[in-house]
């Protein structure tokens, strides 16, 4: 196998030099070029671009980058330069799609796995993109891209780390610098260098269906953590390390701000709507992450879907992407668009491609129809409607990017399926489990639990891995079920107490026997984005009708949340013993039972201000216990001793 490895490689190399050659010779002579023929693919190796410096200079490792790109940039015909501007999602796209529209990178949406979800099979699929790259006229490498938000989140047996909202409630960036390298390790262990993360919104209105990808409330916080996500995906600055990812801050700007009822996109409500507040408001709540992220690193961003009452749809808002992050923050790296997002720009699509593209975006997430925007963006430019020079800004940028990434000189990094839910990168997110629970509330000797406990356990969310992951786990919008390996919360509390924990069903609850302490999971239903946009933050109801029948069953009870968010159940503070926001904390549930035995101390805060009601959510302009059980930052000690700021009156 080594053998023939080799040779395919030697020959797709040779093959390169060859198409390269013509090309130089070609462009001399004023003919065009022409392309590898598909009969002489390399099969699922890809060829290093990278063997011949003396033929092109761009690809001289040696070389300035800006020389590289100057290179490159005057060798390509305006149909190369948009195709390098073209994301597809991996769904609409084949190889040979990859190789004739000379696309610049290709994504999975959130669930695109291949049809074997292994990480063989994510190598193997992201090759064969690679290699047919690597046989277009110029050899440029693409870009595969994933939303891994919480680890490398959509393979099968990946390590699925607790969402951002757990690792603010932390509020260690030692930490989530370590999440993110974990990450990356995982990511780039499958073929893949560039993730869609971390979120950087600072939300402001917890009914927001994306709240828990977002750090917490406070701007000092997200761009801490941000940044330190950032460093940890990128292997601390040199994107072409081995393990290193690009990460991408999104979405700018304004995201988490944006106000109830003003979405207009199917049956959302707040995701995807206009950001409330003047440009002052903006630049003092959301800016200041990006500033941080970019410091950190960040080559590449990611727009967002709001926008703002001045100047509507942010893809589309020159001020925001060019003049404030391009020219006043001196980004240097490139604006990629979210999903389809430019078609909100405009109802007519030429427009909308004209303004988002003259705005700044310089990749666009197409992810369907590319053949489409590919031929309206070369008229658009035929016309004069964006101007030559603003493609290859654009262009430029991507360019630079990848040879940043050392693309050119490794498109693909090695199968390393043993990385992909290792045993230290488990054992990193069972501490952050640990250390992201919140205790709300507590009374008597409640916590920890002793050894001899006795424990009655329920709820929906008791021992399902897919409810405690929550959204963006294996598919997009989440599911219950066991749809990957990991540790329930009910494993991870048999692990410490054994038989002397008893799950029952909620129909088992009625006939069982009394036990000294009750663990009650009440838990959301998994979503993610708009999809989980809520009027009314409340958990699921079979889980809330379970409290009353609990309460009666034991001497003490523990009710721990599972949720994207902070919840209004003001019967579960009435009711119970002791509460423990357990957020949602992935595949490691036995971080939750290290806490509940007293293994390791109670640390976490609430990222987020715990409203009375919904209507109490929006945060913006309120002082910390304007409509609020607990501000932003409460949390307790097992023994009850304030770790953060007072409860509100009345809280």
């Amino acid at each position: 196998m080594i053998g023939a490895t080799y040779f395919r490689l030697v020959t797709a190399r040779r093959l390169t030099t060859l198409v390269l050659c013509l090309a130089l010779i070609a462009s001399a002579c004023g003919t065009p070029a022409p392309s590898a023929s598909p009969a002489a693919s390399a099969g699922p190796s890809v060829a290093s671009p990278g063997s011949s410096s003396a033929a092109a200079p761009w690809l001289d490792p040696t070389a300035a980058t800006d020389d590289r790109v100057a290179a490159l940039l005057a060798e390509m015909t305006l149909a190369e330069k948009i195709g390098q501007m073209t994301l597809v999602e991996k769904g609409s796209i084949d190889a040979g799609g990859v190789r004739d529209a000379v696309v610049g990178g290709v994504l999975s949406g959130g669930g695109g796995s291949p049809p074997d979800n292994t990480p063989a099979g994510w190598h193997e699929m992201v090759a064969a993109y690679q290699s047919a790259a690597s046989e277009t006229r110029l050899g440029i490498p693409i870009l595969y891209g994933v939303d891994a938000v919480h680890g490398h989140n959509n393979v099968i047996g990946a390590t699925i780390f607790p969402h951002n909202i757990g690792l603010g409630a932390v509020g260690d960036p030692a930490l989530v610098e370590k999440v993110g390298r974990a990450t990356a390790l995982e990511t780039a262990a499958t073929g893949i260098r560039w993730d869609y993360a971390p979120v950087i919104a600072v939300p402001q209105d917890i009914r927001w269906g994306r709240t828990y990808e977002g750090y917490g409330e406070s701007t000092a916080l997200v761009a801490g953590l941000g940044s330190a996500f950032v460093r940890g995906l990128q292997g601390g600055g040199n994107l072409a390390a081995d393990g290193a990812v690009a990460a991408t801050p999104k979405h700018f700007v304004g995201d988490g701000g944006t106000a109830w009822g003003t979405s207009g996109q199917g049956g959302y409500r707040i995701d995807q709507g206009v950001t409330a507040g003047d440009e002052a408001l903006i630049r003092e709540l959301y800016l200041p992450p990006y500033e941080d992220a970019i410091e950190a690193g960040a080559r590449i961003i990611m727009a967002s879907f709001s926008g703002t009452e001045a100047g509507g749809k942010i893809h589309g808002d020159r001020h925001w992407l060019t003049e404030v992050l391009k020219d006043e923050l001196g980004f240097s790296g490139f604006l990629v668009s979210d999903w389809e997002a430019i078609n909100q720009v405009d109802s007519d699509y030429t427009t909308a491609v004209t303004q988002s593209i003259n705005a700044g975006i310089d990749m666009v997430m197409v992810p369907y129809d590319y053949t489409l925007f590919q031929r309206v963006l070369t008229d658009v430019v035929a016309g004069g409607g964006v101007a030559q020079e603003r493609i290859d800004d654009a262009v430029a940028r991507i360019l630079r990017v990848k040879f940043e990434m050392g693309l050119f000189e490794q498109p693909m990094p090695d199968l390393r399926e043993t990385l992909v839910g290792a045993a230290d990168h488990r054992t990193l997110a069972r501490e952050a489990v640990a250390r992201s629970m919140t205790l709300l509330k507590t009374t008597g000797d409640v916590l920890p639990l002793r050894g001899d406990a006795d424990v009655l356990l329920a709820g929906a969310g008791a021992d399902d891995i897919g409810i405690q992951s929550g959204g963006w786990t294996i598919s997009w919008q989440g599911s219950d079920g066991e749809i990957t390996p990991g540790t329930s919360i009910a494993e991870g509390l048999v692990e410490e107490f054994g038989d002397r924990v008893r799950l029952v069903t909620p129909r088992e609850l009625n006939d069982a026997a009394p036990a000294k302490v009750g663990v009650l999971v009440i838990a959301e239903r998994p979503y993610a984005e708009g999809v989980g946009d809520s009027a009314v933050l409340r958990p699921f109801q079979r889980d809330v009708d379970l409290l009353p029948v609990m309460r009666s069953k034991v001497d003490r009870l523990i009710v721990l949340l599972v949720s994207g968010r902070p919840l209004v159940v003001p019967e579960v503070f009435e009711t119970a013993d002791a509460v423990v926001a357990a957020w949602l904390p992935g595949t490691e549930g036995a971080g939750v039972a290290d806490v509940l035995a007293g293994k390791r101390p109670f640390e976490g805060r609430t990222p987020y201000t715990w409203p009375v009601a919904p209507d109490d959510a929006p945060r913006t302009g309120k002082d910390a216990c304007d409509g609020a059980v607990f501000p932003a930052g409460y949390g307790l000690a097992a023994d009850g001793r304030l770790l953060g700021e007072q409860p509100c009156p009345g809280g």
